[in-house]
């Protein structure tokens, strides 16, 4: 049983959930725990590492994007603790986005010819562009504008500059309790992205993947490198629980949360 969904989005990032919702979703899906984990973003709502409300608890969390090489992986921080390390490195990274989408919006004026009314602000996300592009006079949808228009590869694609990988994990090591790879059968190549693993304490096990994968080569991380299992269903919208983990294993998780 789904006792804990430790990867879940807010509207302060690319979700549609608040925190006010949030507690409404996690009560419907039966939950005893949540993780907020907006993207490159701490949530300005959540001043503790964990917080409680009518039975549910709350998870202070953030997804942050590294690269490493030619790979760009996602690290997943659970009980943030603000410090100014990550204050600067997530207000450097905000003003990458906010600039990007300034780009796109201007690619994307330029080559449809339409207005895209959208409010650029931090937390600005590819989604948030493609929803707008939908609401325009432009003759494309949200799904045609997200893949066709600015996915990687498309005419109005602008890449974000993104930290490093050994920044991104020093810098939540010090913030969070338990810092780990977020989904890593989703990346080009798993086996180069389950390496990264052996620097971190982590590492996300149940996921809702696309099509059936074998979690094999991740519990085999698990086991090498002792991690901790963790799991969400990655809710962008308020439909929580399309994975995650039992009460047991969320409290492993918790106990690193607590020290």
């Amino acid at each position: 049983m789904i006792a804990a969904d430790l990867h879940v989005h807010t509207t302060n990032s690319d979700g549609s959930l608040t925190l006010a919702t949030l507690w409404e979703a996690a009560a419907r899906a039966g939950l005893e725990a949540v993780a907020v984990t907006d993207h490159d973003r701490v949530h300005p709502g959540l001043d503790r590492p964990l917080m409680s409300r009518d039975g549910i608890e709350i998870v202070h969390g953030i997804e942050l994007g590294v690269t490493t090489g030619a790979m760009r992986v996602d690290l997943l921080g659970y009980g943030v603790r603000r410090s100014q390390r990550l204050q600067e490195l997530l207000e450097t990274v905000q003003a990458d986005r906010v600039e990007r989408a300034r780009q796109i919006v201007a690619r994307l004026e330029d080559r449809l010819g339409v207005e895209v009314e959208i409010d650029i602000a931090p937390g600005i996300h590819r989604t948030h562009i493609a929803q707008a592009v939908d609401r325009s006079d432009a003759p494309y949808d949200y799904r045609q504008a997200r893949d066709e228009l600015i996915g990687d590869g498309g005419p109005c694609h602008v890449p974000r500059t993104v930290p490093g990988f050994d920044r991104g994990r020093r810098v939540l090591s010090e913030a969070c309790g338990l810092v780990g790879l977020a989904h890593p059968l989703r990346y080009a190549d798993p086996e180069q992205a389950l390496a990264l693993t052996a620097e971190l304490e982590a590492v996300e096990l149940a996921y809702p993947y696309e099509t059936t994968v074998d979690s094999a080569p991740v519990e085999a991380a698990i086991d090498e490198y002792d991690l901790v299992a963790t799991g969400g269903s990655d809710a962008h919208d308020d439909q929580l629980a399309r994975a995650g983990l039992d009460r047991a294993t969320y409290d492993r998780v918790r106990a690193k949360i607590v020290g």
